[in-house]
């Protein structure tokens, strides 16, 4: 695992938009797509409106879900809101390939089942993905895999539906999905995320985020949640 310690939140959030498109030029220089999922979060849309900007051929990539609040279109708590106004400069030419989690499906677990399907169209029988961004929760979640939920625990689905959490069910992507991933992503910011962080670098795999393969995995962290800053 390679840790970079950034100044503050922006900065932390420049930084991966860098990394994003960096990894998504060297990808489509072999291949002939990218495959790309996001988590939701304040740092993550700083990271995807700098993303917007930056000179990757959008037409091959394909962006997908790491997980989704259970809430109508256009709630502000849902992540597909905010991801759309993120990469507004860019929408109009991987809007097509930009994937959303079926969560207003009346059957959350045929909307989940469909949802992996998808995946596996696009990226095989056992999907694989180019790189997945992760957040890192307070309490140590990651995704919406949450400590003591029985998503968690899910090993033979690639999507999964999580209970209520902070007033909302979820959907997510299971921890053998993330797993697969060729690239791991974590961007963590904020004195709060201190505790988790150290936690999940110390490889204490009571927390769901330290249970993610950090083989090829890079953190780039601000300093407060380094715990180098104030």
């Amino acid at each position: 695992m390679e840790i970079l310690i950034y100044p503050d939140a922006k900065a932390a959030a420049r930084m991966a938009a860098d990394f994003i498109a960096a990894q998504a030029r060297d990808c489509l220089a072999v291949n002939q797509r990218f495959l790309l999922a996001v988590s939701g979060g304040n740092t993550p849309w700083l990271m995807l409106s700098e993303l917007a900007q930056r000179d990757v051929c959008w037409e091959q990539v394909h962006i997908f879900q790491v997980d989704e609040r259970v809430a109508p279109d256009g709630d502000p708590e849902r992540n597909w809101t905010h991801l759309q106004r993120s990469l507004a400069p860019c929408w109009s030419r991987l809007e097509t390939r930009v994937h959303a989690m079926p969560v207003n499906d009346p059957d959350l677990e045929a909307g989940a089942a469909q949802y992996a399907t998808r995946l596996a169209q696009i990226a095989g029988p056992r999907p694989r993905l180019d790189l997945v961004h992760l957040g890192l929760g307070t309490d140590g979640h990651t995704a919406s895999l949450l400590p003591n939920d029985p998503a968690l625990q899910v090993r033979s689905r690639d999507v999964a539906i999580t209970q209520p959490y902070r007033g909302y069910q979820r959907m997510t992507l299971t921890l053998p999905t993330i797993n697969r991933a060729r690239q791991i992503l974590w961007v963590v910011a904020g004195a709060d995320k201190r505790t988790a962080l150290t936690r999940m670098l110390n490889g204490d795999t009571a927390i769901p985020a330290a249970q993610v393969n950090d083989a090829n995995a890079t953190v780039l962290a601000d300093a407060t949640a380094m715990g180098t800053g104030t």
